[in-house]
């Protein structure tokens, strides 16, 4: 079985995302401004004016009125309290108690994405990185193996960055203020627009969004107008994976808010892109990582109780068509036996049968 967390340091995880979110919050919006409500499309959003020496507010997007987080503290931003010392001593007590947090490098590079404004414009990170906030927020141990990596990848809906009228600074002056060494990138197919950007020891750093229904849209990268001029690669399977994100906290220096994906939809997500990878070294090397990472989630959400949200997001998956059908069975026909077990006791007679999933794959 997989072992849970002492209580004590779950509840103190809990806070301390809570904290986070509180000290980004205050950090982004200085007590001299004031919020204000826009309405989008018939939606209502929070914005922030700040005065500038020029006479002219600046405006920054906050958030959807329907973010219930976000609205308690533009409720109560005058009162909102941040103790940084308090923070770090939280987050070296939750590492000394077996959590995980990224290398130190991944850290400093998340943390200047997020001081600068990424997740607050509801971009999502994701990957290995995103992975290792799991543990905290389901209450388990996840091995850190399953953790390593070499780059950082986030993801943004192409609406939400044509949306919300507010965008980061320049990306690749807030990479080189951690690497000078920062260099961006080219897309392949389109050597006008950025994707990717990388340092002399290799080090990628990669923006990603949903290919919005299409596959006209795949291969080719996406103008971003809130990504600080970087554009985004499209992806299929990317919508399901970054909807409804879930806040909280990487473990790194004081503490890291951030928007990751609903742990149930990276578990599924994973299985399906396992089946994707290209067949050379790397491809199965990324593939093998894919699986563990997928069987492991599997594994806590069921030891943890949340087969519900775990047969909810199989059920939106499997339900969007065949070649999201074909992408899940060929991730489940190897995916490590615990995570077989564990799923199949979440899904019980939705299940797909191993065996006749086998002779079909035989038969093609």
């Amino acid at each position: 079985m997989m072992k849970e967390i002492d209580i004590s340091y779950r509840t103190m995880f809990a806070e301390l995302a809570q904290r986070t979110l509180d000290g980004q919050f205050l950090s982004d919006f200085p007590l001299e401004g004031w919020f204000v409500t826009v309405t989008v499309k018939g939606r209502d959003y929070w914005y922030f004016d700040l005065p500038t020496p020029e006479g002219k507010d600046k405006r920054s997007y906050v958030g959807p009125q329907s973010d219930d987080a976000i609205t308690a503290r533009v409720m109560a931003h005058k009162e909102i309290k941040d103790n940084v010392r308090e923070r770090r001593r939280m987050v070296s007590t939750l590492r000394r108690a077996g959590l995980p947090g990224p290398d130190n490098f991944a850290g400093d590079i998340t943390k200047a994405l997020a001081d600068a404004g990424l997740f607050r414009l509801r971009a999502v990170l994701i990957g290995s990185v995103a992975f290792s906030t799991y543990a905290g927020m389901l209450g388990v141990r996840l091995p850190s193996s399953a953790m390593q990596t070499g780059d950082a990848d986030f993801a943004q809906d192409f609406a939400i960055s044509a949306g919300v009228q507010d965008s980061l600074p320049p990306v690749l002056e807030v990479l080189q203020s951690v690497d000078p060494e920062f260099r961006a990138v080219p897309h392949e197919a389109d050597k006008a627009r950025v994707v990717a950007f990388q340092n002399a020891k290799g080090y990628r750093v990669e923006f990603l969004t949903g290919n919005r229904g299409s596959d006209d849209y795949t291969g080719k990268p996406s103008p971003m107008p809130a990504l600080g001029g970087a554009s985004a690669e499209n992806l299929r399977f990317l919508d399901y994976l970054i909807y409804e994100p879930v806040r909280t906290v990487l473990l790194f220096r004081e503490g890291v808010n951030v928007l990751v994906p609903a742990p149930e939809r990276y578990a599924v997500h994973k299985l399906i892109v396992s089946s994707r990878r290209f067949t050379d070294t790397l491809g199965r090397v990324k593939a093998d990582k894919d699986l563990t990472q997928a069987s492991l989630l599997f594994q806590a959400l069921v030891e943890t109780r949340h087969e519900s949200e775990l047969t909810d997001a199989w059920a939106e998956a499997w339900d969007r068509g065949d070649s999201w059908k074909d992408g899940i069975c060929h991730g489940l026909l190897r995916l490590p036996h615990k995570g077989v077990e564990a799923l199949g006791k979440a899904l019980g007679s939705e299940m797909p049968d191993l065996e006749t999933l086998r002779a079909k794959t035989r038969q093609k």
